[in-house]
């Protein structure tokens, strides 16, 4: 493996369509579930979210790197995309908050860019076909047989049942301060006013939005004991966004969840932890045929008809057919009226679909945060 600059690289799907390209970034080769986000800016928000994770992301916006990247647009610790695709070359870095290029970026990260693509006509291909799994390949020296590349990607597993959150989920119990993670131990929360944020994939601007609500913030692993967590009475409890099949993850800790069915601590989700909240109180998930990607969604909001904009990432959605009479839709999706926000009858519970921190994208949903406020002080 070694640092290139500008060589042929291929983009190989698993239906058998391939395209040539140009190659920036670190030389491997790269496999994930092929999508598409149609946000203009923030790619480095993008890449780094962990929501992202076994995706190769397919940019229909052409101009990608003039932001260049920099230290404080990272919504977690990495790179969690597995690569990325564009149609131009990559840009040049021009603006005054860049600290790096997005191509030196990416090989720093150990990941990588194809470019000089039709993304048009693979967005229109993801569209009419739906997600796929796809390769990246870049040769050491020529391109590698086709029928080889197919069976090396053949080998990689669809997205369906697969729990990706426990895998990235953090390993040890962190406070959330100033920006900062700060390494806690559990006695030191003991009768502290915190928001217990479960994680399944967290992104940092979720956390900043929370403590601005004015409490201690504590993230826990996803596998942390739920009867130890409810002791330590936390104000509140966040389920977070994060990657993979909402259905696996819920399946792998639901002895866990079904805990949280008896109390009546306010609970707020978003994404996939929005998913797993329908999930708990009897509601199913499906497969999308392409996902929501990208910074321009209209939700509907059906408790006051407002039209919110927002920012969507996700391939899962909770499934409208024989929704238990527990679950209230409260948001619903302009594009293809998906369920895009629930409530749980007689519970302090509440989740939305999409990303009401808008990192990046409009900020018509941050009410949402105070609304989760609210909960709190009511049920204090």
């Amino acid at each position: 493996m070694k640092k290139t600059s500008e060589k042929n690289c291929l983009l190989l799907l698993d239906n058998g369509n391939y395209f040539l390209g140009k190659g920036y970034g670190f030389n491997s080769d790269y496999f994930g579930e092929i999508c598409f986000n149609t946000s203009i800016t923030g790619y480095q928000e993008i890449l780094t979210d962990p929501s992202y994770f076994q995706q190769i992301i397919n940019f229909t916006f052409p101009h990608i790197g003039i932001v260049g990247t920099n230290n404080e647009d990272y919504e977690s610790s990495k790179i969690f995309a597995s690569a990325c695709i564009v149609n131009n070359n990559i840009s040049k870095p021009s603006n005054y908050r860049s600290e790096e290029s997005f191509q030196r970026w990416l090989f720093i990260n150990k990941t990588a860019c194809i470019t000089d693509v039709d993304t048009r006509m693979l967005t229109k291909s993801i569209r009419e076909s739906g997600v796929c799994r796809a390769l990246i390949h870049f040769p050491k020296g020529k391109l590698e047989n086709i029928s080889i590349l197919k069976k090396k990607l053949n080998n990689f597993p669809v997205m369906e049942s697969l729990d990706l959150a426990s895998e990235i989920s953090t390993k040890e119990i962190y406070c959330w301060k100033n920006n900062k993670k700060i390494k806690v131990n559990i006695s030191q929360v003991v009768s502290k006013n915190f928001i217990a944020v479960i994680d399944f994939g967290v992104k940092r601007k979720i956390l900043k939005l929370l403590e601005n609500m004015g409490y201690l913030i504590v993230v826990f692993p996803c596998s942390f004991s739920f009867e130890k967590l409810i002791r330590l009475n936390p104000k509140g409890i966040f389920l977070s966004n994060g990657p993979g099949d909402p259905l696996a993850t819920f399946k792998k800790i639901e002895k866990q969840l079904l805990l949280l069915k008896s109390v009546m601590i306010p609970i707020f989700g978003i994404c996939l932890g929005h998913q797993i909240l329908a999930i708990l109180f009897g509601g199913t998930t499906e497969k999308m045929h392409h996902g929501h990607r990208g910074a321009n969604h209209p939700i509907k909001n059906l408790d006051n008809d407002n039209v919110e904009i927002t920012v969507q990432n996700h391939g899962f959605v909770v499934s409208q057919k024989k929704l238990p009479l527990k679950i209230k839709v409260t948001h619903k999706s302009l594009f293809d009226g998906t369920i895009a926000g629930i409530k749980i009858k007689n519970k302090p519970f509440f989740s939305v679909q999409y990303h009401p921190e808008a990192s990046p994208g409009p900020q018509d949903s941050r009410y949402l945060f105070k609304n989760f406020k609210k909960l709190i002080e009511k049920y204090a």
